[in-house]
């Protein structure tokens, strides 16, 4: 009883956790999709962080709700297709808001960069290549992830039994051959590279503004002048940045142990399972913050980009 009464004190946490995450996320895609319809032009952090807002819905709807139907009692609820596909979405978008978020940092530290700078060509160039850019990582994040579906299949699933690892939904096959361990050192390498492109460019905008900051501080205490638009919207992409990390991190960490460990994490999936999802919950409540007053987010054609 205790148990029962502790997972849906959980269930019913998780699920207001969605509910907020969707609303925030689909807040956002409204105002860009009535930006389209109205024919305005979106600019190189617009497609980012659209891609980024889409992937972060993915991530709640493939994470968050089955977890959430498994702490309401659901058992088997998913057959060795719906897992598969489950399991699948959860691992591209997990990938896409990595791949977004490191993106969405290079491009601010590169915009916020001095004009006499080193970087001044790859300014001009971003602009144009940001599109494409965000449209062949999806394609690649489908071809990354292809193994993933074999490994998994539904609880029913009775073959190799007692190499598979049980878990609330879905079985996950538990091998240790050479070929998967190649394949996760192809994932963790690629997961790496983006992580070190996001601490350097992060490294890099703390600098920068915190030699705006020295730069203009007489201006500043003698004139009270405002924040310029560009450092608020570094300063947010910095917030990203921290509520990402911490959130990834984890998540990584319980990935590894899930898939070294021959027997379910249950310290990892019943009381940390928020965290998870707890940056594609909160952060379009910290991109609206730095976006323009709520009467021009539904009012758009009101107002100029």
């Amino acid at each position: 009883m205790k148990m029962a009464s502790e997972n849906f004190a959980m269930g019913v946490f998780l699920f207001s956790q969605i509910t907020v995450g969707v609303l925030g996320n689909t807040s956002i895609l409204f105002y860009y999709v009535i930006l389209i319809l109205n024919g305005k032009h979106l600019m190189p952090k617009d497609l980012m962080i659209e891609h980024l807002t889409f992937a972060n819905c993915l991530n709640i709807f493939s994470r968050g709700i089955p977890r959430t139907m498994s702490y309401f009692g659901f058992k088997v609820f998913l057959d060795d297709i719906g897992c598969k596909l489950i399991l699948y979405v959860y691992r591209i978008a997990r990938g896409m808001c990595l791949y977004m978020m490191c993106l969405l940092s290079c491009f601010q530290a590169i915009t916020i960069s001095p004009r006499n700078s080193r970087w001044i060509k790859l300014k001009q160039r971003a602009n144009k290549y940001i599109g494409p850019s965000c449209s062949v990582s999806w394609f690649v994040h489908l071809l990354l992830n292809i193994m993933i579906p074999s490994s998994v299949s539904s609880l029913s699933y009775t073959k190799n039994s007692t190499k598979r690892v049980h878990y609330e939904y879905c079985s996950l096959l538990a091998s240790g051959n050479v070929a998967t361990a190649l394949y996760m050192f192809l994932l963790c390498l690629s997961d790496g590279l983006c992580l070190g492109l996001m601490a350097c460019s992060s490294v890099s905008m703390v600098s920068i503004l915190y030699r705006h900051k020295r730069h203009v501080k007489h201006i500043h205490s003698a004139h009270f002048l405002k924040t310029s638009p560009e450092d608020r919207a570094t300063q947010t992409i910095l917030i990203l940045l921290c509520t990402f990390v911490i959130s990834y991190s984890y998540s990584s960490i319980v990935t590894v142990i899930r898939t070294c460990s021959k027997y379910p994490v249950l310290w990892g999936i019943n009381v940390f399972t928020s965290i998870e999802i707890c940056f594609p919950t909160f952060s379009p409540f910290v991109l609206i913050t730095n976006m323009k007053t709520s009467s021009s987010l539904f009012l758009p054609c009101s107002d100029k980009r």
